[in-house]
């Protein structure tokens, strides 16, 4: 995912009554993203379950865009805030379920909280323990690491669309491909089903522990970060599967870039793995992005090679 467009130049004022979960007005995004950073959303819309979500879709204004928010672990809400509802879910949709080799989560659910649960009943799917976010956000970004992906574990998605109506997904239907899926537009995922391989539960919860080892040592897990900046340019097929291999890393090319623990503002290139963008503490929004660009353009000069975001930019820049 990258940048996301909204369609409304201003904000439409709601007069809904058919709703039972939150809806608040001029809600600050930024205590709600891993980054802390980001202006106000025109509305914060917190459903108490599928049926409240399906009616509040169903009811809401045509021209009023709404933009699904997971728990903000790779996102970066710009300073000038969101025009649009945005649709954030709770308690009622992180239950995990799992019966034989299929495992059901809502799409709340913690991608760390899921595989542990799937690891105690025998089922694979460590991939998600290190993954930062929620299950809606593993779905929509065809998350994966350690040779696993998303797409090759699901089963069916299931979603709410624009209009109120209930939906079922296969992967086929989300043509998944690197790090990308494709979604209705305005459509709000609610929960996922998962075929894992079986595993022995200590040999799984082992791997697990191993690979949280490997990451601590690795990555800049203590310091405020959405997850990896960039996708990695090249060696990757265009379905983001298993058999994928990265030929090239993107905190490689960055390091050849002259840009590891490169800063602007408070905004800096992790210098324990550049390709972290991290918050030293005082950032805003426009220094995370304007150093991600800088990095950017210094990686096309020395390389040739155009990084893409990985982490996903929404909302209007800050104006004076």
């Amino acid at each position: 995912m990258g940048n996301w467009d909204v369609v409304a130049e201003t904000k439409t004022d709601l007069n809904l009554k058919s709703f039972r979960g939150k809806l608040t007005e001029n809600r600050s995004l930024n205590e709600l993203t891993w980054l802390r950073v980001g202006g106000p959303a025109d509305y914060l819309f917190q459903p108490a379950d599928v049926d409240d979500l399906r009616a509040f879709l169903r009811d809401l204004p045509a021209g009023v865009p709404v933009f699904p928010m997971g728990v903000g672990s790779n996102l970066i809400v710009r300073d000038g805030g969101l025009r649009a509802v945005v649709i954030r879910l709770g308690r009622g949709f992180n239950a995990i379920n799992v019966s034989g080799n299929t495992v059901t989560a809502g799409a709340a659910a913690l991608d760390a909280h899921v595989a542990r649960k799937a690891a105690d009943a025998g089922v694979d799917l460590t991939f998600l323990r290190t993954i930062p976010g929620s299950i809606g956000g593993a779905v929509r970004m065809n998350a994966g690491c350690y040779g696993s992906y998303t797409a090759d574990v699901l089963r069916k998605a299931t979603i709410v669309t624009r209009q109120g109506e209930v939906v079922e997904l296969t992967a086929e239907d989300l043509n998944f491909r690197y790090r990308q899926s494709d979604l209705p537009e305005g459509a709000v995922l609610v929960s996922a089903t998962f075929d894992g391989p079986s595993g022995d539960p200590d040999e799984l919860h082992a791997r697990m522990e191993a690979q949280l080892k490997k990451r601590d040592e690795t990555q800049p897990t203590k310091d405020r970060s959405a997850g990896s900046t960039f996708r990695n340019p090249a060696g990757f097929s265009s379905t983001g599967r298993a058999d994928d291999v990265h030929d090239l890393k993107a905190w490689k090319v960055i390091d050849d870039a002259g840009m590891r623990g490169a800063v602007l503002g408070g905004a800096q290139m992790s210098a324990k793995h550049s390709n972290f963008l991290i918050n030293t503490g005082n950032a805003t929004a426009a220094d995370l992005e304007g150093l991600g660009e800088e990095v950017r353009k210094k990686v096309y000069q020395t390389s040739g090679i155009t990084l893409e975001w990985e982490i996903m930019r929404v909302g209007d820049p800050l104006t004076d």
